[in-house]
């Protein structure tokens, strides 16, 4: 019989032939603790905040499955992206962590313990990207990427110089069969940005990365748990041997069809059955419409989409594990049959075949006009039309001018705003909900649409019209410190004429409930990217029944683990997909 070793090998051969399914990492021995890790972050332990050799402070509350890097206009690394050398220092790898005989005792007992059985691997966490939103925010990241393109091809070629040395000197002392690095550069239904922009930045420093890897004859693999179906190629063509994190939301047995072997697809269980009250009924199912789905493709490992091995809940392992292991008792055909995307099952959208009622709230439709505006486009003075336009291009100055331009035409200051602002961001967020614009358009839109409301403020407030049409209560429900989504969330709802009042990440149901009475708002929108404080959300709910304003409030939830089954049994009004459809929905809820 093969070994877990042998499989894995098997696998990465084009025309492999693996005798049964791996047991989600059975296969890697992962050496997470190491020298370089140890300098960068010293003392860094559960209940730590620190500040590691970069100058990040990172934080790892104690009721939480991880640490996340906190970065704040206060604490940011970098201060102003044109003068960035002034800020950014790489630690010094070189002179701290050489010396042999502080890998000795590790590459020691990680051999030991892959004996013949498993591939010793050498974890390097934060790519180049994450490297990136960590010297400072991750929208001021994504917006560089078009204001200064030069700088940030600078600062990600510094990097990369520093990951370099980082992979070499790894590679030199724990002498490792695999690399396993981690860089997210979607969400799960997205790039982070367009395709042609990962490839002009990012592409050529991880070829460097990756055929350095290759070179030294160790395995390549690279974990995202995000959509990347656009430069699947691409990952293959630099050097990935292994994606580790593929979502079930990339379709995989299409990526299957389009690889033809050239990259091993390791995931596939999606976070959705990572919770406290998933039972063994649900999880097994999971797991085996998984398996039945992915494995006939060939070149795919199942396992929890997570960049370590193990779920958060530790009942869930056992049952994905047994089940990966009655799956191999079975007779399965061994080659891929192709059928139809017609016919393709996914364990994901079969799960959210309830979601009909929000699909109804938050699609575009030709009989609603978009929120902020009652016209058709027809009817839209060419001036507006230029407004919207020059904001849906991302250009500051231009949409300022074409604000003045309708204002100095004699145009109403509240038509500007809905007819122009307002429609130009949600036609945009309806682009990005199809997954045509990225998260750098909407930054570079919401940048223009503050400085067009400056403009027309005092007009506005001289009227009396066109204020914001509600109030919401926005943030991160408490135990998880993840903001990216929630900020989107922000700008889209401001864009479409709403007052968001922001409390922030991890933050608990009281101070949720208690901001809507202070503030009067009709809608409590609330998320999370982790499974361990969805149960946070259940609670939002419960004090607001519980103090009295349930049913004068709607609770709008999301993210990544969120479900329309999960929102349901909550008692929360509706789940979202993304922040466009949240800005729509809100919008409708206060229609209503």
């Amino acid at each position: 019989m093969m070994t877990a070793r042998e499989i894995f090998l098997e696998l990465l051969k084009p025309d492999g032939r693996p005798e049964r399914q791996l047991v989600q990492y059975e296969a890697l021995e992962m050496v997470v603790a190491h020298p370089i890790g140890a300098y960068i972050s010293p003392g860094f332990r559960p209940g730590a905040s620190i500040t590691d050799r970069w100058g990040v402070r990172t934080d790892w509350p104690l009721d939480a499955p991880g640490a996340m890097p906190h970065v704040t206009q206060e604490n940011k690394v970098i201060k102003d992206i044109t003068h960035w050398r002034d800020y950014v220092h790489a630690p010094d790898i070189l002179a701290n962590c050489s010396d042999d005989a502080l890998w000795e005792p590790f590459r020691t007992r990680a051999r030991d313990n892959a004996g013949d059985d498993k591939l010793v691997t050498g974890f390097i966490p934060t790519g180049i990207f994450e490297q990136c939103h960590n010297l400072m925010p991750f929208q001021e990241v994504l917006t560089s990427l078009y204001d200064h393109p030069q700088e940030m091809h600078e600062l990600i070629a510094y990097i990369n110089e520093y990951r370099m040395k980082y992979v070499k000197l790894m590679i030199d002392r724990l002498q490792p069969d695999a690399i396993f690095a981690h860089d997210d550069w979607g969400t799960k239904d997205a790039l982070f940005m367009k395709p042609d922009m990962w490839r002009e930045f990012f592409k050529e420093p991880y070829r460097e990365f990756y055929e350095y890897i290759r070179s030294r004859g160790v395995i390549a693999i690279h974990h995202a748990d995000s959509y990347l179906v656009p430069i699947v190629e691409d990952m293959a063509e630099i050097g990935i041997q292994v994606w580790q994190g593929t979502l079930p939301e990339n379709d995989i047995p299409a990526l299957q069809e389009r690889l033809q072997g050239k990259m091993v697809l390791m995931g596939g269980i999606g976070a959705s059955i990572d919770r406290a009250d998933a039972g063994e009924e649900e999880v097994r199912a999971y797991v085996r419409e998984a398996l039945e789905t992915y494995c006939p493709g060939g070149h795919f490992i199942p396992c929890i989409t997570y960049g370590l091995a193990g779920a958060v809940f530790r009942h869930i392992d056992p049952w994905i594990d047994d089940e990966i292991a009655k799956y191999n008792s079975e007779y399965h055909l061994p080659r891929y049959i192709a059928r139809k995307d017609s016919e393709r099952r996914n364990p994901v959208i079969l799960s959210r075949a309830s979601a009909s009622a929000a699909a109804e709230m938050t699609a575009p439709s030709d009989a609603a006009p978009a929120a902020g505006s009652a016209k058709p486009a027809s009817d839209i003075h060419p001036l507006l039309e230029e407004v919207s336009e020059n904001l849906q291009d991302g250009s500051v100055d231009l949409t300022v001018e074409s604000v003045k331009a309708a204002l100095a035409a004699g145009l109403d200051a509240a038509d500007i705003l809905n007819d122009g602002l307002v429609r130009g961001m949600n036609e945009l967020g309806e682009d990005f909900s199809r997954g045509e614009v990225f998260v750098p358009e909407m930054l570079r839109a919401a940048a223009c649409m503050s400085a067009a409301t400056e403009v027309l403020k005092p007009l506005l407030a001289a009227g009396n019209t066109g204020g914001p049409s509600g109030k919401v209560v926005l943030g991160t429900v408490r135990g998880d410190l993840h903001d990216i989504g929630k900020n989107l969330v922000k700008i889209m709802m401001e864009g479409a004429g709403l007052e968001v009042i922001d409390l922030g990440c991890d933050i608990p149901a009281e101070d949720f409930v208690q901001a809507a009475i202070d503030n009067d708002c009709r809608i409590i929108a609330c998320s999370t990217l982790l499974t361990t404080c969805m149960d946070e959300i259940r609670t939002v709910v419960q004090l607001a029944r519980e103090r009295g304003i349930r049913d004068n409030v709607k609770i709008l939830i999301g993210g990544a683990p969120v479900s329309p089954e999960f929102c349901e049994s909550a008692g929360a009004d509706l789940y979202t997909p993304d922040a466009a459809a949240a800005a729509r929905a809100a919008v409708q809820m206060l229609a209503d």
